[in-house]
């Protein structure tokens, strides 16, 4: 792999959380490849002294570990440290993967990935990371979102609901362009980034959005399928 020099790294660097060496030394050479200043972690409870004693530009934390497991990490940084988590999970736990984005990570990769893959989507999260500002607040309808909190109010509730990341990013896409059909692309590169990102991904994220905000999820009031085409929210 050549190393893009085009792409400029941003500051910081990204903290490597897995207890298998072979797979530290892997991804370690992997992103200093791309240019990238590499921090490996291979014990849990290192991860969270090193994430809190000196922040990193994004986390790469696997799922199973002995003695703690990645969910158990991600809650603890989450509960003192917003820096970006990308989760290396195993195929077929969607379960865990919905478990550990509602914990607060920013977004997923399944093993066996290929490194392009996890080059594109750790470019995509540092990229949301440092890129435009999200307005303060949005409202359409009796929709009130509060993106810096990554919190909605629905109707006439008083208590918010908390969103991740990635939830937060499609609500305020379909919050800025209510009243229009996005295609499923268009959204995709909005909450991913281009290419770091497939439909199943989306259909799953909308899911667990409505779950949160609709009535009834299975009756969506807010966010509508247009079949073939994308989604649209309702002003």
């Amino acid at each position: 792999m050549h190393k893009n020099q085009d792409a400029k790294p941003p500051p910081g660097d990204i903290l490597i959380v897995d207890d298998e060496t072979a797979n530290l030394k892997m991804l370690k050479e992997l992103l200093n490849l791309e240019g990238y200043q590499v921090r490996p972690a291979d014990h849990p409870q290192l991860a969270i002294d090193s994430a809190l004693a000196q922040p990193a530009a994004l986390i790469l934390l696997d799922v199973r570990m002995p003695d703690m497991d990645g969910f158990e990490v991600c809650r603890r940084i989450r509960a003192e440290a917003d820096t970006p988590i990308l989760l290396l999970t195993v195929r077929g736990e969607e379960d865990d993967i919905v478990a550990g984005l509602e914990l607060g990570a920013d977004d997923y990769i399944i093993k066996p990935f290929s490194p392009r893959q996890l080059v594109a989507r750790a470019r995509a999260i540092l990229r949301r990371a440092g890129g435009r500002p999200t307005p303060v607040e949005l409202e359409v309808g009796d929709l009130r979102l509060v993106s810096s909190k990554r919190e909605v109010y629905c109707g006439p509730q008083d208590e918010p609901v908390a969103l991740t990341h990635l939830e937060n990013r499609l609500l305020e896409c379909l919050m800025i362009n209510a009243g229009r059909v996005l295609t499923f692309d268009s959204i995709i590169d909005h909450v991913w980034g281009p290419a770091a990102a497939d439909r199943d991904m989306l259909r799953q994220l909308v899911h667990r959005l409505r779950s949160k905000i609709e009535p009834d999820a299975s009756r969506p009031a807010y966010i509508q399928t247009v079949p073939g085409l994308g989604y649209g929210l309702n002003k």
